[in-house]
């Protein structure tokens, strides 16, 4: 630490200049609560449950759809885009942000499975330049800001139709061809091929074991929505010789039955394998909105279970997820698709007590339904404990298409939420923290050194509560900031602060209050 000029030989000014700077040595912070410049004092001040609801918002990057907004841009571009998303993702009071980081058998992270994703730098297999990874600035940039970061993966598509490049010798497509198949004007991984289905899993595990992501998320591309040829005709998925082989095999299931059966099989080891390795990292699966035409009998529609083969309603019911988003892209009032219906129908499927947050289409919003039936599907969203929801996705929400984003500030997202708790995972609730520093009305400074018992671990999260003139404020930081500071002339008259693991589990919060003496000098 630099000592101060001549002017700051003072001891009481050298403190001041020490806590101006926010140079804060842990130590010694406690004397500034016992001397005369102490303005902050410890308080059994009990403060308010944090409110809890998730706010989602899908960020695609295939295709460039949200991010990044072209191919081949320099890196440092691309993390200006990135750093704008996740700040108006704050503005808008959001709290998680599903960034696609696997659109094809591709990657948008340092990878050593899968190639550089063409999305990412124009072509596959090219690192961005100046070389970074993606990932992890993602996964940094959010936690800064108090949002949860989910990798976003498809675990079966393995090219794209908007893709040009050229394939890598790293794609899957040149170094295991055996595990692929054309399929119309698409590329797709077979999930009949145990070898492809374990392919999946080791990238996906990949992710999880080396970044600090809060959740891995899979929407609904498992077997792929139907082709058709030049005359109309449906093309069967080229799958006749792997099902034919796991007939002499013994084995007894009807082609359609077993196709079920492999993404089954796939989304129950990716659960339990994520939760051996992370089990605090949430996952999620986002399925089309309708598990079979005519269930319920007023819903008609694209029938996934027969034609995607996702038998997503067992997912559910045998509790492979932490949470489950439907894509519910339909109005309250569509015929035959009825957002509030499938609402309904999907949390009576939810014997196991998972969290249901349905997927929300920003696309339709001020092209075929007006705003407030979004701010509707919110209402509704909201009828349950726990609640939540995703937006699709990011580019309309950043161009406030119909007014959506303005609407959702004013009318929906007044105040900050923290994520819900998976109550279903073992965790044990972090310990209370310790505080250390205060104020001084002169500088309108607060400045504030939080850590944790002696062989504590670290919690996840620092949940900050603030209360001014009787309101109560929220702030979500990561567990690994050690300094909280507030300057201006509204400086808070209590300060709340509390540790949550990745499961949403809240400790014991250590109060500061601003001491009497100090409120009447103001």
């Amino acid at each position: 630490m630099p000592r101060p000029s001549a002017p700051y030989t003072c001891c009481l000014q050298w403190w001041l200049w020490v806590l101006k700077r926010g140079l804060v040595v842990i130590g010694l912070i406690p004397l500034l609560l016992e001397g005369a410049s102490a303005t902050y004092v410890a308080s059994n001040i009990k403060p308010p449950n944090p409110p809890r609801e998730f706010r989602g918002l899908w960020v695609a990057s295939v295709a460039n759809i949200d991010w990044p907004s072209k191919p081949g841009l320099p890196a440092a571009q691309q993390q200006a885009e990135l750093r704008a998303l996740l700040d108006r993702a704050v503005q808008l009071r959001l709290n998680a942000v599903i960034m696609q980081v696997r659109p094809a058998c591709d990657a948008l992270y340092a990878s050593k499975y899968e190639p550089w994703s063409e999305y990412l730098t124009g072509r596959m297999g090219q690192p961005p330049s100046p070389e970074y990874d993606p990932l992890a600035f993602a996964v940094a940039e959010a936690h800064a800001r108090g949002l949860e970061l989910h990798a976003w993966v498809n675990p079966f598509r393995a090219r794209h139709f908007s893709g040009t490049s050229p394939a890598s010798s790293q794609h899957l497509s040149q170094a295991r061809p055996e595990l692929v198949r054309s399929y119309g004007k698409q590329t797709w991984l077979d999930p009949g091929e145990p070898a492809a289905r374990e392919h999946s899993l080791r990238v996906l595990l990949d992710i999880v074991q080396r970044y600090d992501v809060d959740g891995l998320h899979m929407d609904d591309y498992f077997y792929p929505y139907k082709e058709k040829d030049a005359a109309g005709k449906v093309i069967e998925f080229p799958d006749a010789t792997t099902y034919e082989r796991y007939v002499r095999s013994g084995g007894k299931l009807s082609r359609e039955d077993w196709r079920r059966q492999n993404i089954n099989q796939f989304v129950e080891n990716l659960y339990l394998r994520v939760k051996a390795a992370k089990p605090w990292v949430k996952v999620g699966i986002s399925p089309f909105g309708i598990w079979r035409s005519r269930v319920p009998p007023e819903i008609t529609g694209l029938d996934a279970y027969e034609q995607l083969y996702a038998d997503s309603r067992l997912w559910l019911r045998e509790g492979w997820v932490d949470y489950f988003a439907p894509q519910l892209y339909w109005s309250h009032d569509a015929a035959g698709q009825s957002f509030s219906v499938l609402l309904q129908w999907w949390r009576q499927q939810n014997v196991k007590h998972r969290h249901v947050w349905p997927g929300l289409n920003l696309y339709r919003v001020g092209k075929a339904w007006p705003v407030d039936e979004l701010l509707r599907q919110v209402q509704a969203a909201r009828q349950t404990a726990n609640s939540g929801h995703l937006l699709w996705s990011a580019s309309p929400l950043l161009a406030n298409q119909g007014g959506a984003a303005d609407a959702l500030s004013r009318s929906a997202y007044t105040n900050r939420a923290l994520p819900p708790a998976c109550a279903w995972l073992d965790a044990k609730a972090p310990v209370r923290p310790r505080l250390y520093g205060g104020g001084n009305p002169t500088l309108n400074a607060l400045v504030i050194t939080v850590d944790t018992p002696q062989g504590a671990t670290s919690p996840r999260w620092w949940v900050v509560q603030t209360r001014r003139q009787g309101r109560w404020d929220l702030e979500l930081w990561a567990g690994s900031k050690r300094t909280l500071e507030w300057t201006g002339a509204a400086l808070p008259d209590v300060v709340a602060v509390r540790g949550m693991d990745g499961t949403g589990r809240l400790g014991t919060a250590a109060v500061l209050e601003k001491s009497p003496s100090s409120r009447q000098k103001k």
